[in-house]
């Protein structure tokens, strides 16, 4: 008989999943047990509705994607390494989660977040303490950035690191509604290089192992 932090950590787990691969309107508790293998009563232990499944559910997945930004965006890299660590990460996770009628999931937190009501307030909760989570790694990004002098003027790190949130969220999402990681692979870093304004000899190939830039392409 499974323990019961194991069948918690199983309904954390399967929300995810299947919220990743449809949306969080489409899939409901009773598809969220019967995935998962276990029964309603269970469910009902640990969660009053399933948007206490999916707040829950965010902060399970995210000590987790913290521990991989916390390798991608290490002082032991430049920033011109962090920033295509990101633009790596990115691809990479899209390609991990895809399915094959949706090569592009995107990020089930966002866009549960833009779907919900009044009602769904720890949804929307959820979404807003995620992306705060994802704007203090992007700030310190270009903090970095604009740090070791690779960018033109004199950005303001939050608001560009707002604005890279805003973008790489827009672009999944219209990834996702095209069918289509080949556009995402695309615009990717021609977007993220445009709105950090990089220098133009930074730009395309990203840095070799002394730190000197690749010439462009």
């Amino acid at each position: 008989m499974p323990k019961l932090t194991d069948t918690r950590e199983k309904l954390l787990e399967t929300a995810i999943t299947l919220i990743w691969q449809s949306s969080y309107s489409d899939v409901g508790v009773a598809e969220i047990c019967k995935q998962a293998g276990v029964t309603k009563g269970s469910f009902y232990h640990y969660f009053e509705t399933k948007a206490d499944l999916f707040y829950a559910a965010c902060q399970h997945d995210w000590e987790i994607t913290k521990k991989e930004l916390d390798t991608l965006f290490s002082p032991s890299y430049t920033a011109l390494e962090q920033l295509e660590n990101l633009i790596s990460f990115i691809i990479e996770k899209e390609e991990r989660n895809a399915v094959e009628c949706m090569p592009v999931t995107g990020c089930p937190i966002f866009t549960a977040g833009a779907q919900c009501g009044c009602d769904d307030q720890k949804v929307r909760q959820a979404a807003l303490e995620m992306s705060e989570n994802a704007l203090t790694y992007n700030t310190a990004l270009i903090r970095n950035l604009k740090a070791e002098g690779v960018l033109n003027g004199d950005p303001q790190p939050r608001q560009v690191g707002r604005l890279l949130h805003q973008y790489i969220e827009g672009l999944l999402v219209f990834g996702r509604v095209y069918r289509s990681l080949d556009m995402v692979k695309e615009d990717l870093r021609e977007g993220l290089y445009r709105l950090v304004d990089l220098k133009q000899e930074y730009r395309q190939g990203g840095v070799q192992g002394d730190g000197e830039p690749l010439s462009a392409a």
